[in-house]
């Protein structure tokens, strides 16, 4: 009993740092849901409110995620480096929190009162511009008609709007070549899982998309980290790394990448397409960011037709929630593509499909598409005024509170933090300030290449929160990072 009772008095923080410890060493792996805070505390011999504030450390920390009615689970995007325990907490509501006479939330209980992890765009009158679709789809006969089960290659009025919709820099897919998925992860599974065997090898950028960590792991394919400059993917690095040991598949996102912003010229894409032509293998190319920059040059798909799968959304042009994912692949390529997304369970449904299509055909896709290029543009001021307005250096430039990397057109920036932060440490104080903010290991296709950074989701809040929010991270930078 003595003994029991000493290990109920251990600190919250040593058990979080051992479960974090778990994470990193893959005892617990991305998307494990953890045991109920009771079961744990019994399994871990403590008391049960210290398992509460474990729960809560290990949430500030950015390695775990609660989900309403549902549980904790381990976050995709870790392992990352764990680093010391963190301090707890905050009060209860922070001072002086975004606009005079805005009630704050209470953030005692380890819940963000701003989540710049969370990133999707919503418009001023969006709600009612989508709802224009669905009073016909309200008739018995159009929503009989609209709830069967969808093939993979939808509709022809489907394959249209989405030809329409992904057109870019020149190019237009041949709507023969589209199919569809439930939304863009499930596309980017579907499409590795068509060309990568278990055990291959994918080249990505050493920093990219968390949730293909995820989808690597769950289909046994190995990520291989490919460096990076202002334009993204370095075509003699992606030789090299080829060069090595042969890559099966390339991941890359040329336009506004996702977290750094960059965008890969003409030429650079040229030198990729020459490179992956030498190399013989496939590329997805990912263009769900790609709406916001309007200027880009024409995608890897249209110089390389006959070796790119390109994927794309409606997420983020439209909602989440009601979402459709478009692939365009090369003809010899379709049939395989096809089973992938039946066997995965990944097609889309008919409602989505049937959706999609009058959102196109009405104007909501595009002048949706203009209202949210109009909205970057106004946060991207914001981010000026908060953070090179207050010695945030930016571009190539380094300010003693760090510098961060971004685009106009882009939706996040890059914070890489100055010396002695690290990113969870970060993480976990601007979350005592009540802002999730996302640590950039959960970035690294390796979980090491990203530095001290931080990702911060600009879409999200309000304008005046957004500029709180941004001033109150500047503060948190300074009380420790100089």
């Amino acid at each position: 009993m003595a003994e029991l009772g000493k290990r109920k008095r251990k600190d919250f923080r040593e058990v979080a740092d051992e479960v974090a410890r778990e994470i990193e060493a893959g005892t617990l792996r991305g998307g494990e849901r953890l045991p109920t805070q009771r079961a744990f505390a019994r399994r871990r011999g403590i008391a049960g409110s210290t398992a509460i504030r474990v729960y809560g450390e290990l949430a500030r920390r950015g390695l775990v995620v609660g989900e309403v009615g549902r549980g904790t689970f381990v976050r995709a995007a870790v392992p990352h480096p764990g680093g010391a325990a963190l301090t707890e907490g905050a009060p209860s509501r922070p001072s002086g929190f975004g606009p005079p006479g805005h009630q704050a939330p209470d953030a005692g209980q380890g819940a963000a009162v701003v989540n710049l992890e969370l990133n999707y765009p919503v418009v001023k009158g969006q709600s009612a511009l989508m709802a224009r679709a669905f009073g016909p789809l309200a008739r018995p006969d159009v929503l009989l008609e609209a709830t069967r089960t969808a093939a993979p290659d939808g509709t022809p009025e489907a394959r249209e709007a989405a030809a329409t919709v992904l057109a870019r820099g020149g190019w237009r897919p041949d709507p023969g070549q589209l199919l569809f998925a439930g939304n863009s992860r499930q596309a980017i599974a579907a499409a590795l899982s068509s060309l990568v065997r278990p055990g291959g090898r994918v080249g990505v950028e050493e920093v990219t998309y968390p949730l293909v960590r995820a989808i690597a792991e769950q289909l046994g394919v190995r990520l291989v980290p490919i460096a990076v400059d202002e334009q993204g993917m370095l075509p003699d690095a992606l030789a090299a790394a080829h060069r090595s040991a042969s890559l099966a598949a390339v991941y890359v996102q040329p336009t506004l990448q996702n977290p750094l912003s960059v965008t890969a010229g003409a030429g650079r894409r040229a030198q990729l397409a020459a490179a992956i032509g030498d190399m013989g293998c496939h590329v997805v190319e990912d263009g769900t960011w790609g709406f916001l920059a309007e200027d880009a040059p024409a995608p890897l798909a249209a110089l390389l037709p006959e070796r790119v799968i390109f994927v794309d959304s409606l997420s983020k042009r439209v909602a989440p929630g009601l979402t459709l994912g478009m692939l365009a692949a090369p003809p010899g390529h379709l049939d395989a593509l096809a089973r992938s997304l039946r066997s995965g369970g990944w097609t889309a449904g008919g409602f989505a499909l049937e959706t999609a299509v009058r959102w196109v055909g009405d104007g909501t896709v595009e002048t949706l598409v203009a209202a949210k290029r109009a909205d970057v543009r106004v946060r991207h001021e914001i981010v000026r005024e908060r953070l090179i307005g207050a010695g945030v250096g930016a571009g190539a430039g380094a300010g003693a509170k760090g510098r961060f990397r971004t685009d106009p057109r882009s939706y996040y920036c890059w914070w890489e933090l100055p010396p002695p932060w690290r990113a969870e440490t970060f993480v976990a104080a601007a979350a005592a300030r009540g802002i999730a903010v996302t640590p950039g290991p959960a970035f690294a296709a390796d979980g090491r290449r990203a530095g001290q950074a931080v990702r911060i989701g600009l879409a999200s809040p309000s304008t005046e929160v957004l500029a709180w929010a941004l001033d109150t991270l500047v503060d948190v930078a300074v009380a420790r990072g100089g």
